[in-house]
């Protein structure tokens, strides 16, 4: 830094001057489109995370408003093919199938986009193989999926992806030793049974299967109208009780 400023300094004495390059101005994140409704089973997001000890690619969809893990694919590829795979076993999984094949009319332009034809929106980063024309054309146009990025190079786009791998390598560090792919690939389905189903119940929180599912709230107004009874039974507790005598005897008072 020091020798930056004296550099600068004996150019000005010859008066010249460094001009710094432009600084790049920052990115606006673009909105998601107008007809996406901020509910499950509309908004998909997905990424790869890489377990090298068993040397392979981990592809896992999410959904961004419930949280819940729909479906994962361990591969040592990480290619649109992968990403085909995937989607189409999460379409399966969440019973879309039969709304993709609805809205197949055999003439779909994968260059346009039609905001009345997509079924929900896939989120993910600029990976290559998410870009590619292989996953636009032959997966996102023919299953009615529409597609959105975030910026490069920023992370916080897939933040809530990017919350779920962290998640799995730190509360499940043993993944990271497995180094037999069938191994790995079994116990990540048995943790995302438990992702899913289990693990939020322990500290007092909603699943993702259960804001999947719509009950979310009914929980919700539960767990509020339980807290809300056992303070009132608390209260009551209080005022039933005698008060507290005094340790004073009548020779103690003066």
């Amino acid at each position: 830094m020091g020798v930056a400023v004296s550099v600068r300094r004996v150019l000005a004495a010859q008066g010249l001057h460094l001009r710094p390059p432009p600084r790049p101005g920052r990115s606006a994140r673009q909105a998601f489109p107008e007809w996406v409704d901020y509910r499950p089973k509309q908004l998909w997001i997905y990424d790869t995370s890489h377990f090298s000890r068993a040397g392979v690619s981990v592809t896992v969809i999410e959904d961004l408003v419930s949280r819940k893990w729909i479906a994962d694919i361990v591969s040592a590829e990480e290619t649109s093919t992968q990403v085909q795979i995937v989607f189409s076993n999460a379409l399966a999984v969440e019973g879309l199938l039969p709304l993709v094949e609805a809205r197949a009319d055999g003439r779909v332009d994968p260059s346009v986009d039609d905001d009345n034809r997509p079924i929900l929106l896939a989120i993910s980063d600029n990976g290559p193989q998410m870009t590619s024309g292989s996953t636009r054309e032959a997966l996102m146009a023919l299953m009615a999926i529409a597609q959105h990025f975030g910026r490069p190079g920023t992370p916080t786009d897939q933040a809530w992806i990017e919350s779920l791998f962290g998640h799995l390598k730190a509360e499940w560090p043993h993944l990271l030793t497995i180094a037999d792919p069938a191994v790995l690939r079994a116990e990540l389905a048995l943790i995302r049974s438990r992702y899913n189903g289990v693990r939020l119940h322990a500290i007092g929180y909603v699943t993702p299967d259960d804001e999947h599912e719509g009950r979310g709230p009914a929980i919700r107004k539960a767990r509020e109208a339980d807290l809300e009874a056992a303070r009132l039974r608390r209260l009551a507790y209080h005022r039933q009780q005698p008060p507290p005598q005094s340790d004073q005897g009548p020779d103690d008072v003066g």
